[in-house]
């Protein structure tokens, strides 16, 4: 693996980082890769999360191609994002994080199973 630090704009962590790293990002798109499409169940499913934030996560997404945003003439006005190429290739980077917090975290400590032997070796 090579370090980027000479010039870190090209660094393709980094730069993934920049798209999924604001709050909420990761699970919209959870959600929308579960099938959820429309504001209004993105709203319900993320308990807590205030339009506005919504709205502005959603913008930002699809300002990177991850997410398209589809209006449909009706009444009341339809919209639904459905996520894109490139972001369905983000989805198993998410289902990595949710096994990797079955196996690692869900025990709520490090006393709990599933954490390594603080007397293992490179513990």
């Amino acid at each position: 693996m090579q370090p980027s630090s000479t010039h870190p704009e090209t660094c393709p962590v980094l730069r993934t980082a920049d798209i999924i790293s604001g709050k909420w990002t990761l699970l919209i798109l959870r959600d929308l890769s579960a099938g959820i499409n429309r504001f209004s169940a993105l709203e319900r499913s993320l308990a807590g999360i205030s339009p506005k934030t919504l709205s502005e996560r959603l913008k930002a997404l699809e300002k990177e191609a991850i997410v398209t945003r589809k209006c449909f003439a009706a009444v009341p006005p339809r919209v639904e994002y459905t996520l894109t190429e490139m972001g369905w290739d983000l989805i198993p980077l998410i289902e990595h994080m949710r096994d990797y917090g079955t196996k690692w975290l869900s025990d709520g400590g490090p006393d709990g199973a599933g954490y390594p032997d603080k007397a293992a070796p490179g513990a």
